[in-house]
């Protein structure tokens, strides 16, 4: 059976948060909104922000393209030829520039992949968890039936209500039970033969109490657990 973790992973995101990505966008799209004029800006303004060699050498191939360009368009006007060279000219400046910076966008907005983990974010997931658990708690209380049918704690079986990892202390199997923080095998074992004996639990201190968890874990546990009779 796979039960996913009551908790957030604390691991980076790979995706920047929208403002960051909005502008990321914007930035990559505009040699091609701009017919290619604003190419060799783009990726200019890119070397200055980023220091970056590859920056610097597309910058600079950029330039010299828009700078041949320029000399080509006052007698592109009468010359058929001079017409396809400056076409293709603009055609890598605004097509192949534009590819380009698509491709290296998350590069120069993001180089490091944690765009969007700032300590705020976190802080503000967590929160939002907490709450989840505490909502679905006093719901637990209220109406104990109605959580069992919204699966409340039970994260092996299919359910869509959000309980902020929650875990059934009273119902949940054994391999569910792992999932409380410090709880071993072991532990939710001896937590599952206990719990045939006595019939549930009421509070995390009586679990602590009958099923001897160790007191350093205690406090984690009741954080996690609802006791749904």
């Amino acid at each position: 059976m796979n039960v996913p973790a009551p908790y957030e992973p604390r691991v980076p995101s790979d995706s920047m948060p929208p403002g960051r990505a909005a502008l990321s966008v914007t930035w990559a799209a505009l040699p091609f909104l701009s017919l290619g004029f604003a190419t060799p800006f783009v990726f200019g303004a890119a070397a200055l922000w980023r220091r970056s060699v590859h920056l610097l050498v597309s910058s600079a191939a950029y330039i010299a393209v828009f700078a041949l360009l320029m000399t080509m368009l006052p007698d592109a006007s009468g010359d058929d030829g001079s017409q396809s060279a400056a076409g293709a000219l603009m055609f890598a400046l605004a097509v192949v520039g534009c590819g380009h910076a698509f491709l290296i966008r998350r590069r120069v907005f993001d180089p490091d992949g944690l765009a969007g983990i700032g300590n705020d974010a976190v802080v503000e997931r967590v929160r939002q968890q907490r709450l989840l658990r505490q909502k679905a708690r006093a719901l637990a209380a209220s109406d104990p039936g109605l959580a069992r049918e919204l699966r409340i704690g039970r994260p092996d079986l299919p359910r869509q209500y959000k309980d902020g990892g929650l875990i059934d202390v009273n119902h949940a199997p054994a391999e569910v039970l792992t999932l409380l923080p410090g709880v071993t095998r072991e532990l939710a074992g001896r937590i599952e033969r206990v719990r045939e004996e006595a019939g549930g639990f009421m509070s995390a201190e009586e679990l602590s109490a009958l099923a001897g968890l160790p007191p350093a874990i205690t406090g984690d546990v009741a954080d996690y657990a609802v006791f749904i009779r």
